[in-house]
């Protein structure tokens, strides 16, 4: 034991090395608010240089990580309708395992709480709350929790989530100061991003507009343009598919003239009806029509299926001017992909506004050309039949006088011969101004009319509206006598599927060429039995060969009957 004079020596060194750690602590605290405030103002600085906003929410969870020392940490976007998330941006998580864990949370349990009530919520333990009910299967186990709002112009955005501090400490209150810094930061930032993109947006809308403007007024095709129309659109909104469909006189149906992307052969050439498909909804009210499923909507008539792996979709009508709607576009994302945005929604109106008007006086345009042309049809008939037939009349009055002079026979017969020629001329002249100046087809339904007309009408019969579509020009390339041999068949063989089919659904297929038409049609009924009454078909097999053609009669993989009229299409 030492003397006392020992003991007060080492009492003040005792105290000096207390004193020495303390400042130590403090140096080592005071270091590590600077090193963290450094790191907070680099995060704000990194997330604040993105303008793409995927890649800054990204930066955002990233950031909050390292900040907080989380091992894992999520984004969640809240989607429109304020209730459930939309997107999940998460770190810390490897894609292996989240394809085991399966689909994002929607915003159920403790993420839902902060969607519920936006402030921060810090947890020791997250299967203590009331409002926690379990992880799914292979979810990695997670205890501790903060969760911290992120706002964007006073509205909130999403949400911030961190679990799992390292070193099995607790989130604390310096903690959720650091996040909530760094959550206005990233709304400023992905306000900054959202601004950046809606304006590469407009830019992209106001690229197409001009693209389909020059095409139409430099006298593109008007299938051409359309095309143009869906997949500008397509390509801008990132969809899976585009379609365009315009509206049949005097049938109240829309028919599709142009399908691009994702299954598009099997919206090519549908006739819709206007009460049972998306397309006809937006026509019928002038006004946008959305989906979140569209291979599952009510409002959609199942038949035929056409929908398979998308989801999201949404029909914009071409122009709402007091005309009306000159058309429908539909665009369609695949199955997962978010839904149709105002902010995407509004451009692509007025993309289809714009479209509208360039049509308009691309028809304009052509219907000038039209007069023109027609015009000069006209100047064409008159001049032929005041000066080319009256010099011809005069010339062979003429001939014909001078013919009683002629003493020599054969001479006569000659002159005889050039007078009949010349009436005969006068005769091909006539009907030529009869043909310039008549108005071919007037008042008159062209063919894909009637024949969706005679589908409506056999849908009471039936039982079910069979499905149309229709391909190629069979208004201009099918002249009127085989038109009318084809509206006949179609309504003998929707008649027989009627009678004797015990079918509940049928398929119409009317297409040409520009050789020959050709019209199918297949149920999915008993068949046609053998040995059964054939006068109706041996009807439809002699219409086909008066013509030229054939009739080709089978039985579908699913059973049915499938029936096959052609006939070749005269040379214009």
């Amino acid at each position: 034991m030492g003397s006392p004079e020992e003991a007060r020596v080492r009492l003040p060194q005792l105290r000096l090395d207390e004193l020495l750690e303390e400042l130590q602590a403090r140096l080592d605290a005071a270091r590590g608010t600077r090193d963290r405030v450094h790191s907070l103002l680099e995060a704000v600085l990194s997330v604040g240089r993105e303008l793409d906003l995927e890649q800054a929410l990204r930066s955002i969870v990233e950031a909050a990580a390292v900040l907080v020392d989380a091992e894992y940490a999520a984004l969640g976007v809240i989607g429109p309708d304020g209730r459930r998330l939309s997107a999940f941006h998460t770190v810390g998580v490897t894609e292996e395992e989240i394809a085991r864990i399966g689909p994002y949370p929607e915003g159920h349990g403790i993420l839902g709480e902060l969607i519920r009530r936006p402030e921060p919520l810090r947890l020791a333990k997250i299967s203590e709350h009331p409002a926690s009910y379990g992880f799914p299967a292979h979810h990695p186990p997670m205890n501790t929790f903060l969760g911290v709002p992120i706002r964007v112009r006073e509205q909130v955005f999403g949400n911030l989530y961190l679990t799992e501090k390292r070193g099995g400490g607790q989130f604390d209150e310096e903690d959720v100061s650091v996040t909530q810094t760094l959550a206005v930061a990233a709304g400023v930032a992905i306000d900054n991003a959202r601004l950046y993109e809606e304006s590469r947006l407009r830019e992209r809308w106001l690229r197409a507009n001009a693209d389909i403007t020059h095409s139409l007024m430099s006298g593109g095709e008007s299938t051409e343009v359309l095309a143009l129309i869906a997949d500008r659109a397509r390509e801008i909104t990132g969809s899976a598919l585009a379609a365009v469909a315009l509206p049949m006189e005097d049938t109240g149906s829309l028919t599709v003239e142009i399908a691009v992307g994702m299954d598009a052969e099997a919206h090519r050439g549908l006739v819709l009806p206007m009460k049972s498909s998306l397309m006809g909804l937006a026509f019928a009210d002038a006004a946008p029509v959305h989906s979140t499923d569209v291979a599952h909507e009510e409002r959609i008539s199942p038949e035929p299926p056409r929908f398979g792996g998308l989801g999201p979709a949404v029909a914009v009508p071409i122009g709402t001017g007091e005309a009306g709607p000159r058309g429908v576009v539909l665009l369609a994302r695949e199955t997962g992909q978010p839904g149709f945005s105002a902010t995407e929604t509004e451009p692509l109106q007025a993309f289809a506004a714009q479209a509208a008007i360039a049509m308009e006086l691309a028809e304009r345009r052509q219907d000038a050309e039209q007069v023109a042309v027609l015009q000069d049809r006209d100047r064409i008939a008159r001049d032929l039949h005041d000066l080319a037939i009256q010099r011809l009349f005069a010339t062979g009055m003429t001939l014909q006088s001078a013919g009683r002079f002629i003493e020599h026979e054969e001479a006569a017969e000659r002159v005889a011969r050039a007078v009949d020629d010349l009436d005969e001329t006068i005769k091909i002249i006539r009907s030529t101004i009869f043909g310039l100046r008549a108005r071919e087809g007037a008042g008159e339904a062209g063919l894909r009319a009637r024949a969706v007309r005679v589908v409506g009408e056999a849908a009471p019969v039936l039982g079910f509206a069979a499905s149309v579509r229709m391909e190629g020009l069979l208004d201009t390339d099918v002249p009127k006598e085989i038109a009318d041999q084809v509206v006949a068949v179609l309504s003998e063989a929707l008649t027989n599927i009627a009678r004797h089919a015990h079918a509940d659904r049928a398929d119409v297929l009317l297409a040409t060429d520009g050789r020959e038409v050709r019209l199918s049609v297949t149920d999915n009924g008993v068949g046609i039995p053998d040995g059964g009454r054939r006068s109706g078909l041996r009807n439809m097999a002699e219409r086909a060969e008066q013509l030229g053609g054939r009739l080709e009669l089978g039985t579908p993989e699913g059973g049915g009957s499938a029936l096959v009229w052609r006939v070749p299409v005269p040379k214009a």
